[in-house]
């Protein structure tokens, strides 16, 4: 048989790393079989009571109580446990300003107005408040507090978007600025690498890859693991990438996800694409169009995205695209069509294309792309496989007969929605015996009508009966950009239709990166331990939960606000 008791205490609020420790103190006392040490949340009371450690005397506690339970074999081991809490409670106070703790983030700020971040690891219902303030004060914000609502997510970094301020998280459980290493960071050496993640322990397996191999890392931003869910649009990320591409430490940077939705990774990518930086990305799950498309490169785990970054950071021309030559940077507006005789380079266009430009939609059946119910008639961003079966019926295949490719590409050009074209022309025996000459004019046609963009993917050799130079000479006269490569060609779609206009919100200020940064712990202690081991200036706020953690008074306050 065991005794259970407990103890309240009013008003007391202690964090969860202090109540943790507490708990392991009292499971080492002699005779204690169980215990639990928790603030009296309605939350956490129902854990304890699931655990069967929740007396009825510890019912009435309050939120903004302290609780202890202590199951022992017998009622003297339970008192005696009780009887230590004292002693068990000893809290550090060693801060940058002695004794002093402020409770109020305006006290902070006066105690260290150069701190330009403030850590948030509170329990997730009050964290939103604590980042919206501190984003109110100017300051950035490590939030690694969990459970925070995922419309509060989006509201915070909307809000930190507008005022040029960065909120790494919420659950953004590590981060590397200006030297430091903040929550769960590992100590690697600086560097020309810098990464943005999605994913905590990502983000530390790739610094210390990094590391291993000799290299260091200029910056590393976590986001929070729900930064790329479609509701929050990836906003962390995006400034992520932008301020580390204007960061001259930076020459390689890794991009690193878990799971991201579809539309947002497409919009990132085209982003990231647009830097003028090598990007190596790792986007766990996501199938990678190419193992290169451009600038961006495509890693199969965290290591390989580490060993990529630490290469390109080397290179002198890590950035240079294809052989083909730099895509063009002006960006398109309208739909994309891509026409294609060879149904394997359409698949492969669409592979690569998928990554860049959604919705996308074929005849061609693959993952994350729409089916096109009409081959005939195209919608939206669209790529046609021409010699499918549906459309040569009592027609010869467009690689001999160009042409359904001609009227197709009448009927794109006709179109004030299209902004784009994408064809191939296929060379070789058996082949039209002269395609540039019939297709020339249908272009020089469709751009003669509007600034329609064309690229042109020819394939075959300076042996091929229809000359591979007069056919490339021909087609760029008409106006078309001809590249030898399916790859070559998505970079030049992406770079026009899946490069995202400027958002016309203020950059974020990259003096706040730079180190050793100074900032304010809210919650937490061990973070404001680890801050000040590292070097930097900190200060730890005597947070408590405001009204007490009354629900209902919250919501008061709230509106009086």
């Amino acid at each position: 048989m065991t005794i259970l008791k407990s103890e309240i205490r009013r008003g007391a609020y202690y964090d969860s790393i202090v109540l943790m420790q507490l708990r392991g103190a009292l499971a080492e006392l002699d005779g204690v079989v169980d215990s639990g040490a928790v603030m009296a949340t309605d939350a956490n009371r129902a854990l304890l009571a699931a655990s069967g450690l929740l007396p009825d005397e510890a019912r009435g506690a309050r939120p903004d109580d302290l609780l202890v339970v202590v199951k022992a074999a017998t009622a003297a081991a339970a008192a005696d446990a009780l009887g230590r809490l004292d002693a068990l409670l000893v809290r550090r106070r060693a801060t940058a300003a002695g004794e002093y703790r402020p409770r109020s983030l305006e006290g902070a700020f006066d105690a260290l107005p150069e701190a330009r971040w403030v850590l948030v690891s509170v329990p997730g219902r009050y964290a939103a408040g604590v980042a919206g303030q501190a984003l109110d004060h100017g300051r950035h914000v490590f939030l690694y507090s969990d459970n925070v609502a995922l419309a509060d997510e989006a509201a915070l970094k909307a809000k930190a978007r507008s005022r040029g301020l960065l909120v790494m998280g919420p659950d953004c459980g590590t981060a590397i600025v200006g030297g430091v290493g903040l929550g769960f960071a590992n100590r690697v050496r600086c560097g020309a690498v810098g990464i943005v993640a999605a994913s905590g322990t990502g983000l530390q397996a790739v610094a210390c890859h990094v590391h291993a191999l000799g290299a260091g890392v200029s910056q590393a931003l976590g986001t929070g693991g729900r930064d790329l869910d479609a509701q929050v649009g990836a906003v962390t990320a995006h400034q992520g990438l932008e301020l580390l591409a204007r960061d001259s430490r930076t020459r390689a940077i890794v991009l690193v996800s878990k799971p991201p939705s579809p539309a947002v990774a497409t919009r990132l990518l085209g982003r990231a694409l647009s830097l003028g930086k090598p990007v190596v990305v790792d986007f766990l799950g996501y199938p990678p169009p190419a193992p290169r498309v451009g600038s961006l490169f495509f890693a199969r785990g965290l290591r390989e995205a580490a060993e990529l970054a630490v290469t390109l950071a080397d290179a002198e021309d890590a950035g240079r695209t294809d052989e083909d030559g730099a895509a063009p940077a002006n960006a398109h507006s309208g739909y994309l069509r891509g026409l294609f005789s060879g149904g394997t380079l359409a698949y492969e266009a669409l592979q690569g294309l998928r990554c860049f430009v959604a919705p996308l939609a074929s005849n061609v059946r693959l993952d994350g792309v729409e089916r096109l119910e009409d081959p005939a008639c195209s919608r939206g961003h669209t790529v046609v496989d021409l010699g499918a079966d549906e459309l040569t019926v009592g027609r010869l295949h467009p690689m001999i007969d160009p042409d359904l490719l001609l009227r197709r590409l009448r009927q794109e050009a006709a179109d004030p929605e299209v902004g784009v074209v994408l064809l191939d022309v296929v060379l070789g025996h058996g082949a039209c015996a002269d395609p540039a000459e019939r297709l020339a004019p249908a272009i020089e046609d469709a751009r003669r009508v509007r600034k329609l963009a064309v690229i042109a993917v020819v394939i075959g050799t300076d042996e091929d009966p229809q000359g591979l130079d007069v056919q490339v000479e021909r087609l760029r006269d008409a106006g078309a950009e001809v590249v030898s490569s399916v790859d070559a060609a998505v970079e030049r779609v992406a770079r026009r239709l899946g490069r995202p206009e400027d958002d016309g919100f203020p950059p974020v200020d990259p003096e706040g990166l730079e180190g050793p940064i100074a900032a304010v712990n809210v919650g937490l202690e061990s973070f404001y331990d680890s801050v000040i081991a590292q070097g930097a200036q900190a200060v730890q706020m005597d947070w408590r939960p405001p009204a007490g953690g009354n629900e209902r008074l919250m919501a008061i306050l709230e509106k009086m606000k």
